[in-house]
């Protein structure tokens, strides 16, 4: 059992950047794989980055590419998410998740944990 928790969200012009935390509790981080999605109003839950347990492996969605990047901190139980460049359209509410494995993960469906999210509104 793993409790997440995620921080750093906020109002942030296009063109900005914002660093999101997702700190871990509970069993050993280093045994799960993490991932962040996001939901924005009316659309369903998507994709957005993966890290394996390792942190060594990571995977991005398109649409992020180039500009986000996800990074995992075992020591300190703690996943990240440093956004840069953002756009209007990267406005939602981003979850972190995880998931016991060795791979990285990017379905839904995938992960069993889950973090209440943080609001991120890019302004144009």
């Amino acid at each position: 059992q793993v409790q997440l928790v995620e921080s750093g969200g906020g109002l942030v012009q296009a063109g900005g950047s914002l660093r999101l935390s997702c700190a871990a509790s509970g069993r050993t981080f280093s045994i799960y794989a993490a991932g962040w999605f996001r939901q924005a109003p009316g659309k369903e839950r998507r994709f957005v980055a993966a890290i394996s347990r390792s942190g060594s492996t990571t995977y991005y969605a398109d649409s992020v590419k180039g500009r986000f990047t996800i990074s995992k901190d075992n020591a300190k139980n703690a996943v990240y998410l440093q956004m840069n460049s953002l756009k209007p359209e990267d406005t939602a509410v981003y979850y972190c998740a995880a998931r016991a494995g060795s791979d990285f993960y990017t379905s839904f469906s995938d992960y069993n944990y889950w973090g209440q999210g943080t609001q991120v509104t890019v302004s144009s």
